[in-house]
Order: structure tokens, then C-alpha cells, then sequence
């Protein structure tokens, strides 16, 4: 005769109510997971139509014009995209080989390296002025320093061209109050080229200013006090304690000014066209011209040089002006 265990009062453990509750939270599981893939696809849908446009008009342009460096695509092959001839690198080598795309190039290596410094240190100065130098129309200064910034560059360029006429300009014509005999400023071999520089420094000051002043708002004021206290001087104090904490503004504006100075195309392309003598010829305005004449592979070779030089001046930026901690 078998007997059965009957459960007690104090026992609380129902087997019957186990599989309900396991039930429940597979249900939970796949509401969840349903309610997830809605959002996925919704996502998607309103990704859509950016992802449609950057693939069509960004990312196939770009593969294209690569393909295009390594074939010796010219105009008259866009109608018979498919019978140009593979050359690899040899459009590279023969890009090197201009003396023309060479002198470009040296034109450009010297407009960002005097540039660049120039802005920054300029753009750095005027913060510091605005920051401590300056109290009352603090606004007007800043509005001032950076309405260059947002006017057209091609505006711009045409006020300058103006501005420097050998004959009627007012540079020219100040100076000739001072009995000086001003030059032909944008059609001398020396002079084109420096006043692209200081055009593109008084453009691009604005920027670099209003990033840096928001940098030196933000260092912390106990700092400051804590090393006036030890015996720091003024110039100390920057040096020590605020240009240090400057290294993430100046980073960024290192970068962006970096990358717009290797593409300079405005200003020659409407101030000089690129002379006299090609002293003002950048690289990107060579690659213009090359599309122009119909030499497709030259130029997306020169585009994709300039595109290498972008890439390494940035990798260059990061590893000296990084923060070190």
C-alpha cells in the first residue's frame, strides 16, 4: 500500500504555478525583442534617405575617382566608361614628373606652414586680449574679429583684389601718402603669394579666436590664483598653467584650419587665376584645372595626393598637440 506525500501548510512551493510563470516571461522576451526590431526598422527607414544621398553622391564619387587615378580615363571615355586601360601608378608617376604639379605643391606646403602658425598665434592673442586686456565692448570686438569668417571668401577676394590695385587700390594709395611707390601686389612673383597668406590669416582669425576663448573661460580661476600665490609671473602662468589646458582647442582649430589651408582654392582662383608664373597655383587648383582640360586620371591623382597630405598633417597634429596625460 503506497502512501503520498500531501504538502504542508507552511510549504509555499507550487509546481503548478511554475510553467504559467515561465509562460509569462517568454511572452515578455518577445515583446521586447518585437518591440526592439520596430525600432530598428524605424531607424533604418529614417536613415534612409541619408544613407541613399551619401552613397550616391559620396562614397561612389569617391570610389570612382580612385578607379579613375588608376586608368587613364580622359573626357572623351565617359560615353565608353568601360574601355579606358588599367595603368596603376603610373598616372602617380607621371603627376611627379609635372613641374607644374610640383611647383603646386611646393606653393601649398608654404602657404600652410606660414599660415597656419600665423593663425593660430594670431587667433591665440586675440582671445587673450578679449579674455583680460579688453572689458567694455567685449561683443563689438568679437563680432568684429569674426564677421570674416561667415562673409562669402569670394566676396572677400574681390574686396582684396580691389584693395591692392597698383594704381587706384587704397593699400597703394596710403602708402603713397607716405611717399612710398607701391608694388603690383597680386602680379609680382613676391608678393602674390604672401597676400593670399595674410588674406587667409585675417579670414580664418575669427575662428581660431572664439574656440580659444571659450578655452581660456574654462580654465579654472583657483589655478590661476594658486600660481600667482607660489610667485608665478604672468607669462608663467600662461605658459605653465593655461597653455596646457589650451591643448584640446588648439587641437581642434590645428586640424580644421590645417585641412581648409591644404584645400585653398578660393583666392587664387578669383584673385590671380593661379599666377603670375603659377606662384600662387595651389594643388587643389591644379586638379581643377586638369578636370577642366578634360585629364580626368591626373586629376583625381592630384585629389587623392592632396588627400594623403590631409591625412598626414592631421596624424601630425594629433601626436604633437594631443594631451599628454
Amino acid at each position: 500500500m503506497s502512501t503520498k506525500t500531501l504538502p504542508g501548510r507552511g510549504d509555499t512551493h507550487e509546481p503548478s504555478t511554475a510553467r504559467p510563470d515561465r509562460h509569462a516571461g517568454r511572452r515578455r522576451l518577445a515583446l521586447r525583442s518585437t518591440a526592439r526590431g520596430r525600432q530598428t526598422r524605424a531607424a533604418w527607414i529614417l536613415a534612409g534617405p541619408f544613407l541613399a544621398l551619401f552613397l550616391v553622391f559620396m562614397l561612389l564619387p569617391v570610389v570612382w575617382s580612385l578607379l579613375m587615378s588608376l586608368t587613364d580615363t580622359q573626357s572623351a571615355d565617359l560615353r565608353t566608361p568601360l574601355n579606358v586601360s588599367f595603368t596603376g601608378f603610373d598616372t602617380y608617376v607621371r603627376l611627379f614628373e609635372d613641374e607644374q604639379f610640383v611647383h603646386a605643391l611646393r606653393n601649398t606646403a608654404v602657404f600652410v606652414l606660414v599660415g597656419l602658425p600665423l593663425t593660430l598665434a594670431t587667433g591665440l592673442a586675440a582671445a587673450v586680449a578679449l579674455n583680460s586686456g579688453i572689458g567694455r565692448f567685449r561683443a563689438v570686438f568679437r563680432v568684429g574679429f569674426y564677421l570674416p569668417v561667415i562673409t562669402s571668401v569670394v566676396a572677400i577676394a574681390v574686396v582684396w583684389k580691389t584693395l591692392l590695385e597698383p594704381r587706384a587700390g587704397l593699400v597703394n594709395t596710403v602708402l603713397g601718402w607716405f611717399g612710398i611707390d607701391g608694388p603690383a601686389w597680386l602680379a609680382d612673383t613676391r608678393f602674390a603669394l604672401p597676400v593670399m597668406i595674410v588674406m587667409a590669416v585675417w579670414r580664418n582669425l575669427g575662428t581660431v579666436m572664439i574656440i580659444m576663448l571659450a578655452g581660456l573661460q574654462s580654465v579654472p580661476q583657483s589655478l590661476m590664483e594658486a600660481a600667482e600665490l607660489d610667485g608665478a609671473g604672468a607669462w608663467q602662468r600662461f605658459w605653465r598653467v593655461t597653455f596646457p589646458l589650451l591643448r584640446p582647442a588648439l587641437l581642434l582649430t590645428a586640424v580644421t584650419t590645417g585641412i581648409g589651408y591644404l584645400q585653398f582654392f578660393d583666392e587664387p582662383f578669383v584673385m590671380t587665376d593661379g599666377g603670375p608664373l603659377d606662384s600662387t597655383l595651389s594643388a587643389t587648383m591644379y586638379a581643377y584645372n586638369q578636370f577642366g582640360n578634360g585629364n580626368y586620371d591626373v586629376a583625381s591623382a592630384a585629389g587623392y595626393v592632396v588627400f594623403v597630405l590631409i591625412i598626414a598633417l592631421t596624424v601630425l597634429q594629433f601626436r604633437v598637440l594631443r594631451d599628454k596625460d
